[in-house]
């Protein structure tokens, strides 16, 4: 079986690849050890592996100064870590292995270097996994597998996963034929209260909602929570406003991104609006990927895969209304994944098909994007996911 995520890119990846073995390597180095003292911040870059020359999960050092970038190391973290998480705590990293048969993998982070030793690896329990993340208390693991299932996986005292506690088959189907013949689940976040998980879904075109007993390691689905989006619209990935209850959504196939109001108390999804992240007039193909408010709550970032640029929202302060300011190049190809670093000066793409992550410029007071004088970008194979240490 197949799975045509990433259009017209590949055909997914199939069970018989390499076993999922690779222990860390190449990280804990003398060079690491030093560059763990110099002023910086670590980043943490998933690619994929199948087709490529990439090691697996990269280490790079950005200068916070000046937004240089630099390669520290790599860890072989098995086939395709595409996506990537970090624990509340900062001392344990998870990689979604995308495959057929999916799996995900634990990795302790050395606290002096970053370095990364692997813990252990635990089936996904289902296709192609694409997101990770982890819940507010570090309790659980929650992955998206694109075939159409969600699981949750509880976490050991050290970081370490323990098997899938529950596996959940999401159903339905959209108007694409293509791309939305069966469900596929694309993304997963606990809520800002931890009571709640919400799922995005491309296939159904739809958002689901879940209450989370952490105690239990169980989720049970919200009769009447899911946002039902716009036929054809394509959910991908979500985003969190920090202050007001609303939630907002890439949805990879209209182009569009979508408001919606999140009623914490029942866990409860509603439509308020929708805008697109192209400019007017605009008419190649485009596939959004990726979305994150600013922590002031002022400024919204959306990546296009096409169009090849981030599309920048201002927020409205009292009523969360999206405004477009600005659309910028990314100075690259299908630009997959993006970060605000933690200071909010800078943001970072992952531009997929060029093999690169470029570095931007970002004003604290408007949240307009402008590219380094100097330009800051590094070369790595098929760069798909960024996390900040």
């Amino acid at each position: 079986m197949t799975y045509p995520r990433d259009p017209p890119r590949r055909d997914f990846l199939v069970a018989s690849a390499v076993g999922l073995i690779g222990l860390a390597r190449g990280t804990d180095s003398p060079t690491l050890r030093d560059e763990a003292q110099a002023k910086g911040v670590l980043l943490y870059v998933g690619t994929y592996t199948e087709g490529t020359r990439s090691e697996g999960i990269y280490l790079v050092r950005m200068d916070r100064r000046s937004g240089e970038l630099r390669q520290v190391g790599s860890a072989d973290a098995g086939p395709n870590p595409s996506f990537l998480a970090i624990r509340g705590n900062g001392r344990v990293l998870y990689a979604v292995n995308e495959l057929e048969k999916g799996a995900v993998s634990a990795f302790a982070i050395a606290k002096d270097s970053g370095a990364l030793t692997r813990l252990n690896e635990q089936p996904s329990e289902g296709g192609a996994p694409c997101y990770v993340s982890v819940d507010r208390s570090g309790t659980v693991v929650l992955v998206a597998n694109y075939a159409g299932s969600i699981a949750l996986l509880g976490v050991g005292a050290n970081g370490a996963l323990d098997p899938a506690a529950q596996v959940v088959q999401h159903t339905g189907k959209g108007p694409n034929a293509e791309r939305q013949a069966a469900p596929h689940a694309h993304c997963i976040l606990a809520d800002p209260s931890n009571r709640f998980v919400l799922a995005a879904d491309l296939g159904a075109d739809r958002v689901f909602v879940y209450g989370v007993d952490l105690e239990g390691k169980s989720l049970r689905h919200v009769e009447g929570g899911d946002a039902v989006m716009r036929p054809g619209a394509g959910p991908r990935h979500i985003a969190f406003h920090p202050t007001l209850p609303l939630v907002f959504v890439a949805n990879e196939l209209d182009s569009t991104v979508a408001t919606l109001r999140f009623d914490a108390g029942r866990g409860t999804l509603s439509l308020v609006d929708t805008r697109s992240t192209i400019p007017a007039g605009w008419t190649g193909t485009n596939y959004p990927a990726d979305i994150h408010v600013a922590a002031n709550g002022r400024t919204l970032y959306v990546s296009n895969r096409g169009h090849n640029s981030i599309a920048v929202f201002s927020v409205a302060e009292s009523t969360g209304a999206l405004a477009l300011d600005q659309t910028i190049s990314t100075e690259g190809d299908w630009p997959r994944n993006f970060s605000l670093d933690p200071t909010g000066r800078w943001l970072l793409v992952a531009n997929q098909r060029s093999d690169s992550v470029v570095v931007f410029a970002r004003d604290p007071d408007t949240g307009r994007l402008t590219l380094t004088r100097s330009p800051q970008r590094i070369a790595i194979p098929s760069p798909v996911c960024l996390r900040f240490a």
